[in-house]
């Protein structure tokens, strides 16, 4: 049986049946041959704690398991492969858990890893802080040393395994016995979903994987979804005043109910932005979509439609919804978004709620079952059809979008922009595009138009470097036929570039598109305004050809504007895994987000902090010795 399940299918098909099954299992007889067939959907019978850990793994739908066997859990890797349970092999743990974040973000449901403790964790750490700050569910099934009788002090991998999971997961389970292995297993990915989603651990000691013991687990009950009603009647009277012209923020959370989003913003006449996570949960060809953002840093259509053009202050929002969306640092340009009179804010997690802008009515609710509410709401709050502010959007989206027609040639290699206006040109419109910490993510989430839910990713929160190459690779496992690529620059590619021999040895078709410079360009933008002079950020020159040869995949170099089309096109066509260096020059390119996060951090210095880096600054311009920048 198909257990597998989303983030709407869990919302609608909520498992008041859990404490039905809970209970028969509780007062069921003696095991009998039979039983399993009259529990469809348990973990029933007498097996070894691995049997009954990947059996639970089954029935929860897991597409892959991502990671790397150790001694603590080659036991478990052995019945992984006895079982026939999808699994793929990767160079690096850190790759384990991007690419359980990459299918958990391409599929609505979560992604598995499997990792031995000590390194094991510590090597995943930084991909499980990703998946937790940017609300991605995923389980990890991860080894511990032996317990029990027999367990000796001083065993390898003996850190403070469960301690370390701790603040890059929802929760930790760690399991004391072999019965509650496959329970505790079902229940990390009722709870990686539930509320807000994010990484949940489950923490097996490795002796408990062999020893044996009679299991009778239902599957987990699900809880029912937050839902505010005292607060959502505040929100639904402040939406029905006409005298105020309402703006939609969407994030994350409104991913998997785009056509309830597009629905509201009709009903409200609404222009819709989103976060970065949040491309793609409203079609942005959409009427009423403007974009990413809506502040100095963000997609220019989006702050001219929310913020109002000059000479027509009635033009902007005055009441803010923001629904399934925080207002983080990155996706706000260091909380450079303007405050509006009146803000609604919805989220599952109320500790999300309120904690950046003055707030008027917090909501604490799941963004389906809000969205859902408001509709059959329809009727206090529906508008008429706003043609002017249709035709701010229209025109505003036409603007923008010639700067993607007249893009100079570089210099000495492609502009970044012509490279993101390329893929926008040549994927299809339901690939996936991975981005990754460089210059280029906020050129991509500007101007890379998102007509599908879950096709642009992004690591936003934790801005974790190299994260797009194994995403990728794990997304494209489990999304067969689909073309999936990835946007990085040289400095995230080294980062995880062992990954690629992976893709090629299961022979996964990502098209991994390298911007190369030879240095870390971010930083070198963010140093040369404050210090006049770059540190730390020079990379050496790589044979790109020789290292696609030594993983065994396809090669393609791109040096110029002129063939950027047939080559990006000839790659996404290829039909295995593709690595396109391309020769990249910003030149005096200027990024929104830069320039707006630049400038609300100059205006938070004091006086002395300023005229310190004045003086430094004045001082190297003066300097009769130029300063080497490395």
């Amino acid at each position: 049986m198909d257990m597998s399940f989303s983030r709407r299918s869990l919302l609608q098909g909520m498992a008041v049946s859990g404490g039905v099954l809970a209970a028969r299992a509780a007062s069921a007889g003696p095991l009998h041959p039979l039983a399993a067939l009259r529990h469809p959907g348990w973990v029933f019978g007498r097996m070894t704690g691995a049997q009954a850990l990947t059996e639970a793994l089954i029935l929860e739908g897991t597409g892959c398991v991502y990671g790397i066997p150790g001694a603590q859990e080659n036991e478990l890797w052995d019945t992984f492969k006895s079982k026939k349970l999808p699994y793929l092999l990767v160079t690096h743990e850190y790759s384990a858990a991007c690419m359980a974040d990459g299918y958990a973000r391409s599929t609505g449901r979560p992604g598995v890893l499997c990792v031995v403790p000590g390194p094991g964790i510590t090597n995943c750490l930084t991909g499980l802080g990703e998946a937790l700050l940017d609300s991605s569910p995923i389980v990890a099934i991860v080894g511990d040393v032996g317990i029990g009788d027999k367990a000796k002090p001083f065993q390898v991998h003996a850190l403070l395994n469960v301690d370390l999971l701790k603040p890059v997961c929802k929760c930790v389970s760690a399991v004391p016995s072999v019965d509650q292995i496959p329970g505790a297993v079902r229940q990390a990915f009722v709870t990686a979903m539930n509320g807000e989603p994010g990484p949940v651990a489950v923490v097996v000691p490795y002796n408990l994987l062999i020893e044996a013991a009679d299991f009778r687990v239902p599957p987990a009950s699900a809880e029912l979804p937050p839902f505010d009603e005292n607060a959502f009647q505040k929100a639904l009277a402040l939406l029905a005043d006409k005298s105020q012209r309402i703006g939609i923020y969407a994030g994350f959370g409104c991913m998997d109910f785009g056509d309830d989003l597009a629905a509201v913003a009709e009903l409200l006449q609404a222009p819709v932005a989103t976060s970065v996570s949040g491309k793609g949960s409203i079609p942005e060809s959409h009427p009423l979509a403007v974009g990413w953002g809506y502040g100095p840093h963000a997609s220019e259509p989006a702050e001219i439609v929310f913020a109002g053009e000059r000479g027509h202050p009635k033009s902007g929002i005055t009441t803010l919804l923001a629904i399934g969306v925080k207002f983080s640092e990155v996706s706000t340009g260091y909380y450079g978004n303007f405050q509006p009179k009146h803000v609604i804010h919805v989220d599952a997690n109320p500790c999300n709620l309120g904690r950046v802008l003055e707030t008027d009515v917090c909501v604490h609710a799941d963004a389906g079952v809000f969205l859902g509410r408001l509709l059959a709401q329809g009727d206090a709050v529906r508008r008429m059809g706003d043609a002017k502010l249709c035709g701010r959007i229209r025109q505003a989206k036409a603007e923008a979008a010639r700067e993607l027609c007249d893009i100079p040639p570089g210099k000495c290699g492609v502009d970044p922009l012509a490279v993101v206006a390329s893929l926008r040109r040549n994927l299809p419109q339901d690939a996936l595009l991975f981005t990754d910490v460089t210059v280029s993510e906020h050129l991509a989430a500007e101007h890379f138009q998102v007509c599908r839910p879950r096709t642009f990713f992004n690591p936003v929160d934790n801005q974790s470097m190299g994260w797009s190459i194994p995403a990728s690779i794990g997304a494209q496992k489990v999304n067969y036929g689909r073309t999936v690529a990835t946007l990085t620059g040289d400095g995230c590619m080294l980062m995880s570039a062992m990954e690629i021999s992976t893709a090629a040895r299961e022979g996964l078709p990502v098209k991994f598109f390298i911007l190369d410079d030879h240095a870390y360009h971010y930083m070198q933008m963010l140093q040369k305004a404050a210090y006049a002079r770059t540190t730390a950020t020079k990379l050496a020159p790589i044979n790109y050809q020789a290292l696609a040869q030594a993983f065994g995949v396809a090669y393609q170099d791109i040096s110029g504007p002129a063939d950027l089309d047939a080559k990006v096109r000839g790659a996404i066509e290829y039909s295995g895994p593709v690595l396109v260096r391309i020769s990249t020059d910003y030149g005096t390119r200027k990024i929104r987000w830069i320039e707006a996060v630049r400038k609300r951090y100059t205006g938070e210095l004091t006086t002395m902090q300023k005229a310190r880096f004045i003086a430094r600054l004045g001082g190297r311009a003066l300097n009769m010795h130029p300063e080497v920048n490395d």
